[in-house]
């Protein structure tokens, strides 16, 4: 990996916490499948299968375009730009969510019937 700076990636950005900020403020029906975390400033959003995806409508309203995985194991770049995948630098952990946390997840949020309900 490179270690040049890539504009729209700052790997000191800390994540904003363990979940999907809006699904979390209830924004939404307040579950998620699989978290991003947005590469610029650390917002961590539900991906594009979550009934909201705040992923990458945070991504598109802030203008940053690199998401990243917030799944344990999982360490791509994805460009909303371009729509490819990308490597990139390490950054400030943590880099997922707790592996304690149910996917899909909040523990408690996720309805029986929650495939029904995937984009």
């Amino acid at each position: 990996m490179a270690s040049e700076q890539i504009p729209g990636i700052d790997p000191t950005a800390r994540p904003s916490g363990s979940g999907c900020v809006e699904c979390l403020a209830g924004d939404g029906p307040g579950w998620w499948l699989h978290l991003r975390r947005c590469a610029e400033c650390g917002h961590i959003g539900c991906c594009d299968s979550s009934p909201s995806q705040h992923g990458t409508k945070h991504a598109r309203e802030a203008g940053h375009p690199f998401l990243t995985s917030f799944e344990p194991g999982e360490s791509w770049f994805w460009s909303i730009e371009t729509e490819e995948y990308y490597e990139g630098p390490p950054l400030t952990p943590p880099t997922s969510h707790p592996t304690t946390q149910p996917t899909p997840g909040p523990l408690g949020k996720v309805p029986a019937d929650w495939q029904q309900h995937l984009h």
